[in-house]
C-alpha cells in the first residue's frame, strides 16, 4: 500500500500471533526445509524464520500443506507450483487487531500532507485561479474548509503597517535625497537623470552619468522624429565659460586663438551684436593651423548702446566637457587671468554638515531589527536639498578668475544652466504650445507675499513691458512656421515665460503647426529674411542674481499638485496670479545641415537655455506635446546625417580626440580578446594593420616618404614620355628634400604598385625590418627639423578648391584639369605645390557614398583604385570591386613557440626546484605578449601593405536612411588626395575603394568634400 508505515507488516501464511510482528532478519532469503504433515511443523518453521520472536504455546494453528517462498513481488508457490490454500480457521481478535492497525496507517497516510504547498496549489493548473489565494470561495467546495483553516493561521496573516508613513517611506527607510547626493559625487547627474534611468541605457562618460540609447527599439523612430516630427535631447552636460570685461580687451585676447581663414571669428558683426550664435575652432595662441583645442559655440550679450566698444560685455562660450580643461587654461593664459576670486555665493551646502551627517548616518545603540522612531529635533535641522548646479563642484577649487591687467573676469558656469535641444520641423509647434509668455504685473495686484520682486520692478518700466510684448509677438509667429530651417542660422530670441507645469495637458498629445498664427505676411517675411531684431534678444538669464532667485523660489511639485486638488472644478486651469513663477529663457536656432547641396536644413531645431532647477518642469511638457527623447547614440546619428564631425571622435588633431581614440582602441581590444581565436577574425591574414584605431601620424608620414621616394624613379621610368609628363605634375614629386632617401624596396613598390604579392610577402615576412625603422626614424628627424605636425585642413578657400577638383569632369585630358570650373583654379602643379607648402602633413574631412551595396563601419580603409579596377568598372557598372588576397601570418609560429615554451617551463617547474623555474622565466619577461590575429610590434608602411594604396580611414559609417545607401565620413591624407586626383581620368575622378577591417572585399565609393 502507498504511504504505508514500515512498522506494519503481515505474518506469513495469514498468521497473526497476538500482535507479535514477524520479520525476516536481515532481509536475506532463507533455506526452506522439507515440512512434515503434523500440527507442530508450522511452529518450527516460524521459529526458523524469526529466531527473535517467542512462540506462544496456547496458539495452535495449522499452516498450509505446501511450502511458500518469498520472492520479488510477493509470496509465490513452491517448486511443485501448487497455489496457496486458505487456512481452516483463524483467531478473530488477533486478525481484527492487525487489520485495525493497517486501516489506521492508511487513513494517516491519506490525511497527512506530503508537501508544504497550500490547498489551492495542489489543484491542477487548469483549475487554478488567481483569486484563490485570498478568496476561499474560489476553491472547490470540498477544499474550502481546509483552505479556511490555512488562512486563519498566523503565518498567512497580513502584517500591520505603521499608519503615519506612506508607501515610499515604508519601502525605504533611508533619506533618498541624501542617497542621491552621495551617488553623484563621482559622476554628476543631470536634472533629468531619474527620468532617463528608468527608460535609457545609462553610461558613465566625461564625468557625467548620461543616457546612451533608449531601452526600446527606436532607431528608425528617432530618425523619423528628426525628419518629420521632433526629437528632444538633454545637453546640460555641455560646459559654459563666461567672460566679462571690455569688448576691445576680450577681442584682442581671443584673436590669437582663432583664424579668419577657417570662417567667422568672435568679431563677426551679427554675432558681436548678440543677434546670432557663432561657431568656430579654437587653437593655441598663434599656433594656427596646428595645436587645435576644439570646436566651440559662442553668444554675445546684446549691447545696451550699440557702437560703444568700451562698454562692459558678456560672452558665453559653450564647449564639450572633454575640451573644457585645455580651452579654459588657454583662455586664462591669453586673458592673463591668474588671480582666483573667492566667491561664497558659488559654494553651496548641498550635503550635510558634520552635526547633521552624524545625526542622519550614525544609529543609536539599539537592537537590530527594531523600528527607529522619528525624533523631535527635526525642526532645528536644515532640510536636505538635492544637488543641482554649483552644488556639483568642489568647494575647495576656484571657479572665477580676474586679470589685474585687462580687467577680464572668467567664470565657469558649468551646470548652472540647463540646455535642451529640439530637432525637427515640429520644434516650433511644441515650443509655442508648451511655453507661454509670462503675464505682465499690474498695479492693482497684491504683491506683498510674492517672491518675484525682480519681475515686479521690471513691469514698472514701460520700455521693458513694451519689449516683452514684442518678444511675445515674435514667439507667437514661430508657431505657424513649418520648419526651423526657414529662419536664419543661429538666431537668438530672449523671453520670460510662466510656469509650464500649469499648462500641462491631461494626456499626451501631438502639437501641429497653426497657420493662423502667421497671418501677418509682412512680419513673417521680415522674420524669415532678417531674423529676430537685436533688441528682442535680451533675456534676464544673463543676470545670475535673477537666475538664483528664480531657482530658489520655485514652487514644488507637491505644492502645485495640492493646489490642483483644491480646485472646485477638477481639471480646470490653475491660476496662481502674481505667485506664478517667471522664468527667463533663451532660444537659439540650430541650422542643421549647412554643407553640400542636398538636404540643406535637415536636422535643424532650437536650443532652450533654462536656469538650474527647472529642468524637469520643462522636460515633461515638451514630451507631453509629442517630442521623442534621444540619447548619445541618436546625437551621433544626427551628426552623421548632417555630415559634420562629432566631438571628440572626429578631431584627431585635438588632445581630447587623441584620448578618445586611445580609450576606444583599448575597449575594442579587450572585447576582441574575450572571444576565442576561432570565433574572431584574423586581421593579420586580412591585411588589416590597425583594426581598432586609425594611425594618422604614420599615414601622413608614409605619404611624405612616398612622394620623396617617387621623385627620381617617376621621371626615369616612362618609355614614351607621357607617363613621365603625367607624374611630373603630381604634387608629391616636389616635396621638401630634407629627408634621407628611402630604401630600394619602397621605391620598387612605388614603381610597380600592381605587384601586390611581393609587397605583401615582404611586409609580412619582415614586420620590423631595419629598412622600415630607418624610414620612420628619417620621418621623425624630418618632423623635428621642419616642425611640421599633424593637422586637419580647415581653410574654407582651400576646401572649396578641393571640393571642385573632386568632382568628375566631362573631358579626359590634361586640359580639363587646368580648365577653371565653378570659378575655381584648375588642378595644376603650381596649385598643388602651393597647398602642400603650407600643409605638408594634413588630413582632409571627406564624405563617402557607396555606388552599390555595402554598409561601411568605423576604421574602414579608404584606398586608391588601380587601373584595372576602372577598366572592369567600365565593362560592367554592376561590378562591386576587387578582392584583397589573403596575407600570411608571421606571428602564428611565434605564438605556438611561446605556448610550447610555457608548457615546457611548467613541466620543468613541477619537476625541479623553484629557482630553476624562475631562471627559465627570465627571457619570457623581456618578450612582448603576442595576440593571435593582431599585428605585433611597430607597424610597417601602412600605405603599401595591401594591393591597393591606402588613402585614409572612416570614422563614422553606416547605412543611411536619408539617402538609401551606405554612407561614411572620415579623413584622407591631403598629399594622397592630390596624388589620386592628378592621376585619375576625368570621368572617374573622385572614385575610391572602401574595405572594412574584417573583410577582403573592396567596394567603390565616391568621395566628396562639403564646405
Amino acid at each position: 500500500m502507498r504511504n504505508q508505515p514500515t512498522n506494519v507488516t503481515l505474518s506469513s501464511g495469514f498468521v497473526a500471533d497476538r500482535g507479535v510482528k514477524h520479520h525476516n532478519g536481515g532481509g536475506k532469503p532463507f533455506q526452506a526445509q522439507k515440512q512434515e504433515p503434523h500440527p507442530g511443523t508450522s511452529r518450527q518453521w516460524q521459529t526458523r524464520v524469526n529466531p527473535h520472536s517467542l512462540p506462544d504455546p496456547d496458539v495452535n494453528e495449522q499452516s498450509s500443506s505446501k511450502m511458500m517462498f518469498r520472492k520479488k513481488g510477493g509470496w509465490k508457490a513452491g517448486p511443485e507450483g501448487t497455489s496457496q490454500e486458505i487456512p481452516k480457521y483463524i483467531t478473530a481478535s488477533t486478525f481484527a487487531q492487525a487489520r485495525a492497525a493497517e486501516i489506521s496507517a492508511m487513513l494517516k497516510a491519506v490525511t497527512q500532507k506530503s508537501s508544504n504547498s497550500l490547498v489551492f496549489q495542489t489543484l491542477p493548473r487548469h483549475m487554478r485561479r488567481r483569486a484563490m489565494s485570498h478568496n476561499v470561495k474560489r476553491l472547490p467546495r470540498r477544499l474550502q474548509e481546509i483552505a479556511q483553516k490555512e488562512a486563519e493561521k498566523a503565518v498567512h496573516q497580513k502584517k500591520e503597517h505603521s499608519k503615519n508613513k506612506c508607501h515610499k517611506a515604508r519601502r525605504c527607510h533611508m533619506n533618498r535625497t541624501l542617497e542621491f547626493n552621495r551617488r553623484q559625487k563621482k559622476n554628476i547627474w543631470l536634472e533629468t537623470h531619474i527620468w532617463h534611468a528608468k527608460r535609457f541605457h545609462m553610461v558613465k562618460k566625461w564625468g557625467y552619468c548620461l543616457g546612451e540609447r533608449p531601452t526600446v527599439k527606436s532607431h528608425r523612430a528617432c530618425y523619423r522624429a528628426m525628419t518629420n516630427r521632433c526629437l528632444l535631447q538633454d545637453l546640460s552636460y555641455y560646459c559654459c565659460l563666461e567672460l566679462k570685461g571690455k569688448e576691445e580687451e576680450i577681442l584682442k585676447a581671443l584673436s590669437g586663438m582663432c583664424s579668419i581663414d577657417t570662417g567667422l571669428t568672435f568679431a563677426a558683426v551679427h554675432c558681436l551684436s548678440g543677434k546670432r550664435q557663432g561657431s568656430l575652432v579654437l587653437y593655441r595662441a598663434n599656433k594656427y593651423p596646428r595645436e587645435m583645442l576644439g570646436p566651440v559655440t559662442f553668444i554675445w550679450k546684446s549691447q545696451r548702446t550699440p557702437g560703444h566698444t568700451s562698454e562692459s560685455r558678456q560672452l558665453w562660450i559653450w564647449l564639450h566637457p572633454t575640451l573644457k580643461q585645455a580651452i579654459l587654461e588657454e583662455i586664462k593664459a591669453v586673458c592673463q587671468c591668474v588671480e582666483p576670486i573667492k566667491s561664497v555665493a558659488c559654494i553651496t551646502d548641498p550635503l550635510l554638515t558634520p552635526s547633521q551627517g552624524k545625526s542622519q548616518t550614525e544609529l543609536p545603540d539599539e537592537k537590530i531589527g527594531k523600528k527607529r522612531k522619528r525624533k523631535d529635533d527635526e525642526e532645528s535641522a536644515k532640510p536636505i536639498k538635492r544637488i543641482i548646479g554649483d552644488g556639483t563642484r568642489d568647494p575647495s577649487l576656484p571657479y572665477s578668475w580676474i586679470s589685474p591687467v585687462t580687467g577680464i573676469i572668467i567664470s565657469d558656469l558649468t551646470m548652472e544652466m540647463n540646455r535642451f535641444r529640439l530637432i525637427g520641423p515640429l520644434s516650433h509647434s511644441i515650443l509655442t504650445e508648451a511655453i507661454k509668455a509670462a503675464s505682465v504685473h499690474t498695479v492693482g495686484e497684491d504683491t506683498e507675499e510674492t517672491p518675484h520682486h525682480w519681475w515686479i520692478e521690471t513691469c514698472k518700466n514701460p520700455d521693458s513691458v513694451s519689449l516683452h510684448y514684442r518678444q511675445e509677438a515674435v514667439f507667437e509667429l514661430l508657431g505657424g512656421i513649418t520648419s526651423p530651417a526657414q529662419i536664419p542660422a543661429g538666431t537668438i530670441l530672449g523671453l520670460t515665460v510662466g510656469d509650464p507645469r500649469i499648462n500641462l495637458p491631461p494626456k499626451k498629445s501631438k502639437a501641429l503647426p497653426n497657420p493662423e498664427k502667421c497671418q501677418d505676411n509682412e512680419k513673417v517675411r521680415q522674420l524669415l529674411l532678417e531674423g529676430v531684431p537685436v533688441e528682442c534678444t535680451h533675456s534676464f538669464i544673463w543676470n545670475q542674481d535673477i537666475c538664483k532667485s528664480v531657482t530658489e523660489n520655485k514652487i514644488s511639485d507637491q505644492d502645485l499638485n495640492r493646489m490642483r486638488s483644491e480646485l472646485l472644478v477638477p481639471g480646470s486651469q490653475l491660476i496662481l496670479g502674481p505667485h506664478e513663477s517667471k522664468i527667463p529663457i533663451l532660444l537659439i536656432q540650430q541650422p542643421g545641415k549647412v554643407t553640400g547641396e542636398d538636404r540643406l536644413g535637415w536636422g535643424s531645431g532650437w536650443d532652450v537655455l533654462l536656469p538650474k532647477g527647472w529642468g524637469m518642469a520643462f522636460w515633461i511638457p515638451f514630451i507631453y506635446r509629442g517630442a521623442r527623447v534621444g540619447g548619445l547614440k541618436e546625437s551621433a546619428v544626427h551628426y552623421q546625417y548632417k555630415r559634420s564631425p562629432s566631438v571628440p571622435g572626429d578631431f584627431p588633431d585635438c588632445p581630447a580626440g587623441m584620448l578618445f581614440a586611445e580609450e576606444q582602441a583599448n575597449n575594442l581590444l579587450e572585447k576582441y580578446k574575450r572571444r576565442p581565436p576561432a570565433k574572431r577574425p584574423n586581421y593579420v591574414k586580412l591585411g588589416t594593420l590597425a583594426p581598432f584605431f586609425c594611425p594618422w601620424e604614420q599615414l601622413t608620414q608614409d605619404w611624405e616618404l612616398r612622394g620623396q621616394a617617387h621623385e627620381e624613379p617617376s621621371v626615369a621610368s616612362s618609355p614614351n614620355g607621357k607617363e613621365s609628363d603625367l607624374r611630373s605634375e603630381m604634387p608629391c614629386a616636389l616635396m621638401p628634400k630634407k629627408t634621407p632617401q628611402p630604401s630600394d624596396e619602397v621605391g620598387t613598390s612605388l614603381d610597380h604598385p600592381r605587384k601586390a604579392e611581393e609587397v605583401m610577402d615582404t611586409g609580412c615576412q619582415e614586420p620590423v625590418g631595419p629598412e622600415s625603422i630607418t624610414d620612420q626614424e628619417a620621418s621623425e628627424n624630418h618632423v623635428a627639423a621642419t616642425g611640421s605636425q599633424l593637422c586637419v585642413l580647415r581653410s574654407r578657400k582651400l576646401l572649396k578648391q578641393l571640393s571642385a577638383w573632386c568632382g568628375p569632369s566631362s573631358e579626359d585630358s590634361r586640359a580639363a584639369w587646368r580648365a577653371p570650373g565653378r570659378a575655381q583654379q584648375g588642378l595644376t602643379r603650381e596649385a598643388c605645390l602651393s597647398i602642400l607648402g603650407h600643409f605638408p602633413r594634413a588630413l582632409v574631412w571627406v564624405s563617402l557614398s557607396l555606388l552599390s551595396k555595402g554598409s561601411p563601419e568605423p576604421h574602414t580603409m579608404i584606398c586608391i583604385p588601380a587601373k584595372e579596377d576602372f577598366l572592369q568598372l567600365r565593362k560592367d557598372w554592376h561590378y562591386c570591386g576587387p578582392q584583397e588576397s589573403k596575407h600570411s601570418d608571421p606571428f602564428k609560429s611565434k605564438i605556438l613557440k611561446q605556448k610550447e615554451k610555457k608548457k615546457r617551463e611548467k613541466r620543468q617547474k613541477l619537476g625541479h626546484t623553484s629557482s630553476d623555474g624562475l631562471a627559465g622565466e627570465e627571457p619570457m619577461a623581456g618578450q612582448e605578449a603576442l595576440t593571435l590575429g593582431l599585428w605585433s610590434g611597430r607597424l610597417p608602411r601602412v600605405t603599401l601593405h595591401c594591393s591597393r594604396t591606402l588613402l585614409g580611414f572612416v570614422t563614422q559609417g553606416d547605412f543611411s536612411m536619408a539617402v538609401g545607401c551606405g554612407e561614411a565620413l572620415g579623413f584622407v591624407s591631403l598629399t594622397g588626395l592630390l596624388d589620386m586626383l592628378s592621376s585619375q581620368p576625368g570621368a572617374q575622378r573622385g572614385l575610391v575603394l572602401l574595405r572594412p577591417p574584417a573583410s577582403l572585399q573592396y567596394r567603390f565609393a565616391r568621395i566628396a568634400i562639403e564646405v
